[in-house]
C-alpha cells in the first residue's frame, strides 16, 4: 500500500515542473489522495466498513465547506469569486489523509498528509485561498475524519508531544 501511495504522489508531482502548472498539480493530488484511500480500503480490507467510513467522512466535510461558503462572503484572492471560505480542495484532502491515518496508523498517513499540505499549499501559491481558508478546511477535513473513522482491525497508535513529553498513545482492543 505504500508503493500505492508513492506512486500516486510521484504523478501527481509530475505536473508541478512549471510555476503555470502549480494549480493544476493541486487540483489532481486533491482527487488522487480520497481516491488512493478508497482503492487502499477496497484492496486491503475485507468489505466495505472502510469504503463507508470514508464516505461519511468526505460527505460531511464537505457539506460543512459548502454551507459555510454559502453563508460567509469572502472574496477570493484573485477576484473570482466571493467563496474564498474555507477551501473545499484542502477539506477534501485533509480528510482522505484523516482516514488513512486513523483507519491505517501514521505509515501510512504520512505521504497522504503531505499530499494534503500541498494542496494547501498550492491553492494559496495561485491565489484561489487565504492562509486562514486553507486552515479552515485543513481543520474541517481533520475534524470529519477524527469522527467518523474508527482503527481498521481496532488498534490506533498515535503519537503525543506536548510541555516537553514525547511518546505514543496506543489504544485498542485486545
Amino acid at each position: 500500500m505504500k508503493k500505492f501511495f508513492a506512486c500516486l504522489l510521484l504523478l501527481a508531482s509530475w505536473s508541478t515542473s512549471a510555476a503555470s502548472d502549480l494549480e493544476r498539480s493541486g487540483d489532481v493530488l486533491h482527487l488522487l489522495i480520497p481516491a488512493a484511500a478508497l482503492g487502499g480500503s477496497l484492496i486491503y480490507e475485507d468489505g466495505y466498513e472502510g469504503a463507508w467510513q470514508l464516505a461519511k467522512t468526505g460527505v460531511v466535510s464537505r457539506l460543512v465547506v459548502e454551507g459555510l461558503k454559502y453563508t460567509v462572503d469572502k472574496d477570493r484572492p484573485d477576484g473570482s469569486g466571493d467563496d474564498s471560505f474555507p477551501s473545499g480542495h484542502t477539506a477534501d484532502s485533509f480528510a482522505a489523509a484523516t482516514f488513512v491515518q486513523q483507519r491505517y496508523g501514521w505509515q501510512w498517513a504520512i505521504p497522504a498528509y503531505i499530499g494534503a499540505a500541498y494542496v494547501g499549499y498550492t491553492r494559496v501559491e495561485s491565489d484561489k485561498h487565504h492562509v486562514e481558508d486553507v486552515l479552515a478546511g485543513a481543520a474541517i477535513g481533520i475534524l470529519s475524519g477524527l469522527y467518523f473513522t474508527d482503527p481498521y482491525k481496532g488498534i490506533t497508535v498515535t503519537p503525543i508531544v506536548g510541555n516537553g513529553n514525547y511518546g505514543l498513545y496506543v489504544s485498542g482492543k485486545f
